[in-house]
């Protein structure tokens, strides 16, 4: 799982699934939910590819997505935003949104 930048954004989102979670690494939730996200990376590899993008370090894509809090997790499909989650989450419920979009 990697941690994308603004130049790399639009390239990432528009083919396939992707999961960007805008976080900030300063965020209690944030960091429980890393470890979820790395297994779910490594279990949907070639299905879904999952991003991450740090909000201090990207601050106009966090307000290009009216980001408000972190971390919230943008799906996309082919470039579109076709869901949105906030806060923490645990590993089925994420694996059940996404799942939807395969």
């Amino acid at each position: 799982m990697r941690i994308i930048n603004e130049n790399e954004f639009e390239a990432t989102i528009a083919n396939g699934v992707v999961l960007v979670d805008f976080f900030a690494t300063w965020c209690g939730p944030c960091k429980m939910l890393t470890p979820v996200l790395e297994e779910l990376s490594e279990e949907l590899a070639g299905k879904i590819e999952i991003v991450k993008v740090d909000v201090d370090q990207s601050n106009n894509l966090a307000m290009r997505f009216g980001i408000m809090s972190v971390p919230t997790m943008m799906i996309f499909k082919n470039g579109e935003a076709v869901g949105t989650l906030q806060g923490y989450a645990p590993k089925q419920q994420l694996l059940g949104k996404l799942q939807q979009y395969l």
